[in-house]
């Protein structure tokens, strides 16, 4: 095997960035951890990582992964070891999401639907667009956060508010954590601010639960926009009662 660093005629993953879209479905399919979505564009991290057998190639959605035979770094098993246990260190140890699983690719799910509602059949449709939805997981550079409305949404809200898609989810991107279990709160308000800084977000409505621990992902938001300088957000809280009925719903006083 060469040593790593060493140019070898040989196949290596091409991404065509004019067709990327950030879906992130490429990472997921790297068994050896070769690509991450930069800047909301796929890229290769290392050339030694990528042993060009292409299986992220036919995982993507937009035709932006080629197989192409070129000079390169010849690819590196052992490099590939270590890299892959250092970014396991590092997702046990953050609050990034765990890039090589494939439930937490970024994905627009229904990009398309009007609003949510009853459909011509009698089932419900869903207004979720985006996936995934807990804010643990969601990279601050995914490209569904640009210009977007945002909700964040205490995680019981959905399961308390009857008509939660109608009335705050529809038109919005939105995230959910829980304050109270996550114990993450700060780590919230540093990628909240991250998602503020770089996405340009237009609005942000907060919906909580009535009990007094639920207040933590107000806080969290608000830490965040004072942070990020963003004072030019909008912000909307909503406060649902343990019965599923709205307490509170308007603008921050």
């Amino acid at each position: 095997m060469s040593s790593e660093g060493e140019d070898v005629q040989r196949e290596i993953i091409r991404i065509d960035e004019s067709k990327c879209d950030g879906c992130g479905q490429c990472v997921a399919a790297c068994p050896e951890g070769a690509i991450r979505i930069i800047d909301g564009k796929a890229r290769l991290v290392k050339e030694s990582y990528c042993d060009g057998l292409g299986a992220c190639v036919g995982e993507c959605p937009r035709g932006a992964l080629t197989v192409e035979r070129r000079e390169a770094d010849a690819f590196d098993e052992q490099a590939v070891r270590a890299h892959l246990a250092r970014r396991e260190v590092e997702e046990i140890s953050s609050s990034a999401p765990p890039a090589g699983c494939p439930g937490v690719a970024v994905r627009q799910v229904g990009a398309s639907r009007p609003a949510a509602g009853v459909g011509r059949g009698g089932e419900m449709i869903s207004a979720l667009t985006t996936w995934p939805v807990q804010l643990a997981l969601v990279s601050t550079d995914a490209p569904f956060l640009r210009s977007a409305d945002l909700l964040v949404s205490a995680d019981c809200v959905p399961v308390a508010l009857a008509d939660f898609h109608d009335r705050l989810l529809a038109g919005r991107v939105v995230v959910v954590a829980c304050p109270k279990l996550d114990g993450r709160l700060e780590q919230y308000a540093a990628k909240l601010e991250s998602v503020f800084r770089n996405n340009d977000i237009r609005s942000v409505t907060v919906a909580h639960m009535e009990v007094p621990c639920c207040g933590g992902i107000v806080r969290a938001v608000r830490t965040a926009l004072e942070r990020s300088g963003r004072t030019d957000v909008e912000f909307r809280q909503v406060t649902v009662g343990i019965s599923g009925e709205l307490k509170r719903q308007g603008p921050s006083p």
